[in-house]
């Protein structure tokens, strides 16, 4: 059985990703004892190295795991990757020698080690072990941030910024000397932009538009697409892509059409449109709504909703636009024509979407109480949840993954 494990991002200064913290559900802290991934899931190969899931898990980032002292101390710890993972530890308020000791063994052995909770009684033993030191930068005031970070960083210790939730917050932190970032900071569309879109991306809005009506109007479509050839080459390119190994090569949206269908082919226009979108941002957002896309569409069957598959993918698709074009989700909901129930989802307003939108953001953000709440009023079981979440990752991973190719006879 897959256990929940949830993924909270660790970004740099440009909220490029350096790494997760792996958040299992409580009750399943102990992360060293492999949980059953590998071979769970269709098409996978019946046994695989005991933590190849942590790199899934982190797409060849770093994994932060949360480890207690008596874990560390007993040596279940060391049979985790050590070129994979950073060994996260809460530090005692007075760290006793065997703890000191400990952490000097798997830092000799190879181990990142990171310490959280500062307290200053344990400044001397431990800071020419750590690697890596977290603040929650709520708790202390800047002076004594900025004073910690001086005084340690010439050691050559890495400073994360923890329970950073505003930008606000983000934008003090790099000011104060952090490398790197943890918390919400990222999922929030403040400060809105007040500039008229580009016009390439207004084309992408514009195609949005067209594939979010009830109905699909190609002409309208394709009429749209061809004034952005870089558009039209990103669509065919991945639709020519070894993940659909059509027998003949797709040389126009009408002919994409024929072979797809109407809801197929919106689903991957739409995709394309999104990730144009968030070019030249951070791609963390747009990373997240290609698994809250999948994760949404996998669940539409299960509460019932079996014939609104793209709605629901939609749903999800769309729920961190707001941040990509920095512009509030009503403004930009008010250009695109879709379901009224999903646009009252994506406003916060309570109906069965909503309460699954709600279940699967619970769920990446590892609050197991409330998404499995919201499952059980959705008819949902708890197992439902990893597996789907761990498809949709693979789906994610697969489409960011698809190569460039070589330019396409593109006609519209």
């Amino acid at each position: 059985m897959i256990r929940c494990i949830a993924r909270q991002p660790i970004l740099d200064r440009l909220e490029r990703v350096y790494g997760f913290e792996l958040q299992p559900r409580r009750g399943e802290e102990e992360i060293w004892r492999s949980p059953d991934v590998a071979g769970t899931e269709e098409g996978a190969p019946a046994a695989a190295p005991p933590f190849d899931w942590i790199s899934e898990f982190t797409e060849g980032t770093r994994a932060f795991i949360k480890c207690t002292p008596q874990a560390m101390a007993s040596g279940q710890v060391a049979l985790l990757p050590r070129d994979q993972v950073v060994l996260e530890t809460p530090v005692p308020a007075t760290p006793d020698e065997g703890f000191v000791k400990t952490c000097r063994t798997l830092k000799a052995a190879g181990y990142a080690i990171a310490l959280e909770n500062y307290q200053s009684t344990w400044e001397v033993p431990l800071t020419d072990i750590a690697d890596m030191v977290k603040v929650d930068v709520t708790a202390f005031p800047d002076r004594i941030q900025w004073l910690l970070i001086r005084k340690y960083r010439p050691n050559g210790i890495v400073f994360i910024a923890d329970k950073v939730d505003k930008r606000s917050q983000f934008q003090a932190a790099g000011q104060q000397g952090f490398s790197y970032f943890q918390g919400q900071f990222y999922s929030r569309a403040e400060p809105f932009s007040t500039s008229e879109l580009t016009p390439t991306k207004l084309v992408y809005l514009l195609v949005l538009r067209a594939v979010t009506r009830p109905e699909i109007n190609m002409q309208e479509v394709a009429d749209t697409i061809k004034h952005d050839l870089a558009l039209s080459y990103r669509l065919l390119r991945f639709l020519n892509s070894a993940r659909f190994a059509f027998h003949s090569k797709i040389k126009s949206v009408r002919h994409a059409l024929l072979l797809l269908g109407q809801n197929e082919i919106r689903k991957w226009i739409g995709l394309v449109s999104l990730a144009a979108l968030g070019e030249g941002g951070p791609p963390l957002p747009v990373n997240m709504a290609l698994i809250r896309a999948a994760f949404c569409e996998a669940l539409a069957p299960l509460v019932g909703a079996t014939k609104r598959e793209s709605d629901y993918f939609f749903l999800g698709l769309l729920s961190s636009i707001d941040v990509l074009m920095r512009r509030p989700m009503r403004v930009i909901l008010a250009e695109l024509p879709m379901a009224s129930d999903v646009s009252d989802a994506l406003m916060g307003e309570q109906n069965s979407l909503r309460d699954v939108l709600q279940a699967v953001t619970s769920y990446e953000q590892g609050k197991w109480e409330e998404c499995f709440q919201l499952g059980e009023k959705l008819g949902l079981k708890e197992e439902n949840f990893p597996g789907l979440f761990l498809r949709a990752l693979r789906w994610s991973r697969e489409l960011t993954q698809i190569k460039q190719a070589e330019p396409a006879d593109v006609r519209c």
